[in-house]
């Protein structure tokens, strides 16, 4: 179906998450721009939660995240979270309307149930929240009954489960155990709580990983009923992530059979009836992310690709990153001075990036190239990008349609490095990504 380029896909990209990526952020922007941006929102806002906790640290997890095994740190950083909630809402204009919730981390369920409805409660009361689409993450392995009780208490409607692969000694190797009756359990936990659209992520690419690991990871996804499978490529970047030393690196798949995985996950999964939802995502038909994609209002954020249309994203939390249309702000990453700076009631907003003029006209590119796969090139852009992409346009993975560009099918596995094209600040620093495929 897709033809490997090897030479096309050699150089690390950015996911595109936002852009500027977060690559590009520097500490002149703080707490006080971040305050400007915020009393002059209006309009439809999307609120996100990181709760930076796990039972255990999975080796290749790339998040900000530690073990939560003292309940003085937990306990400090949730109080710091609901100050936190407490400032941020007291300078939200009241036009503004919240209408969703994602709660991500870590693992949410890191936290006890009780610690969790008090913080759903503090956000809908603090920022006057009327049935907001909630959603959660959520690890497996510390899914008891009584999140099940919560979850459909407090109205969730989406979850993601952190699956990664069902294979035994692939989990061994990644340093995630979780039996498949734990995945099972918990995928009916959560529909009987009234989770509507369940997500599996998937991850191809792990050490020691073959084509039957991933038929059979796929296969098992679609039997339980997974309304959205994200299917990851596992970056392998220990030079950054130093718990991702203790993943055996001889045994990876090189990148001709990562390449090849990819293929057959999206052959697999679209003869299965899912819809593609981006480069990476797939949805069964009537799931909204699919039809976001079929109408062409698919979106894409922090979060990933989403339907969610909201200009505006407020981030929670250590290391969580807040959106508006001129501005990027990220939240300080480390957990103690996190909680410090919130015990003086002040917020810890401190990277970040103003977004230009020139930086959302090329956002609106990219953003169309990965979530469309469409988008119109104005044309100083087509002087600046036709040369750089010209071995795409002869490899046949993309085209030139009367001012828009267009990626082919033969280039979706190519989207992120097409996108790249139109990236003016990739000219250096290109360890911190991870290969396009």
């Amino acid at each position: 179906m897709w033809t490997y380029h090897p030479d096309l896909l050699a150089t690390p990209v950015p996911r595109y998450t936002s852009f500027p990526t977060a690559a590009e952020f520097d500490d002149s922007v703080g707490a006080e721009t971040f305050l400007e941006a915020l009393e002059r929102t209006d309009g439809d806002v999307s609120l996100y939660v990181h709760i930076p906790f796990c039972e255990k640290i999975c080796w290749y997890c790339g998040c900000n995240t530690s073990v939560a095994n003292r309940t003085d740190r937990v306990s400090g950083y949730l109080d710091a979270l609901h100050r936190e909630i407490g400032l941020v809402a007291e300078r939200l204009p009241r036009d503004a309307r919240v209408t969703r919730i994602a709660f991500g981390g870590g693992s949410p369920n890191g936290i006890s149930p009780v610690d969790f409805v008090r913080l759903v409660d503090a956000l809908a009361l603090q920022f006057s929240a009327a049935n907001p689409v909630l959603s959660i993450e959520l690890d497996p392995r510390t899914m008891a009954p009584d999140w099940g009780a919560v979850i459909g208490a407090v109205g969730i409607t989406r979850a993601s489960l952190g699956v990664q692969t069902f294979a035994p000694e692939l989990q061994q190797a990644i340093g995630r155990v979780q039996p498949a009756r734990m995945i099972e359990e918990t995928t009916g936990m959560l529909r009987r709580a009234g989770v509507e659209s369940l997500n599996f992520d998937l991850m191809y690419g792990l050490p020691g990983q073959t084509m039957a690991h991933l038929e059979d990871s796929l296969a098992r996804s679609v039997a339980l009923g997974a309304d959205r499978i994200a299917l990851f490529g596992y970056a392998h970047v220990p030079h950054l992530i130093a718990r991702q030393r203790k993943i055996d690196a001889q045994a990876l798949p090189d990148a001709g059979e990562r390449f090849a995985m990819a293929a057959r996950g999206y052959g697999l999964l679209v003869d299965a009836g899912y819809v593609p939802v981006g480069f990476d995502h797939f949805a069964r038909p009537g799931d909204a992310l699919a039809q976001a994609t079929l109408s062409g209002k698919l979106r894409r954020n922090f979060q990933g690709f989403t339907e969610d249309t909201a200009p505006v994203l407020l981030g929670f939390g250590a290391s969580s990153i807040s959106g508006f249309p001129d501005l990027l702000v990220q939240n300080e990453k480390n957990t103690g001075r996190y909680r410090m700076k919130l015990s003086q009631d002040r917020l810890t907003a401190h990277r970040g990036i103003r977004r230009t003029v020139e930086d959302r006209r090329r956002a609106a590119v990219i953003e169309a190239l990965l979530c469309r796969g469409r988008a119109r090139i104005e044309a100083d852009l087509q002087c600046e990008a036709w040369p750089l992409l010209s071995p795409y346009f002869e490899a046949g993975l993309c085209d030139s349609d009367r001012g828009d560009l267009v990626i082919l099918p033969e280039g979706l596995p190519y989207a992120r490095s097409i996108a790249a094209r139109f990236d003016p600040y990739r000219k250096d620093s290109l360890r911190r990504f991870s290969s396009a495929v």
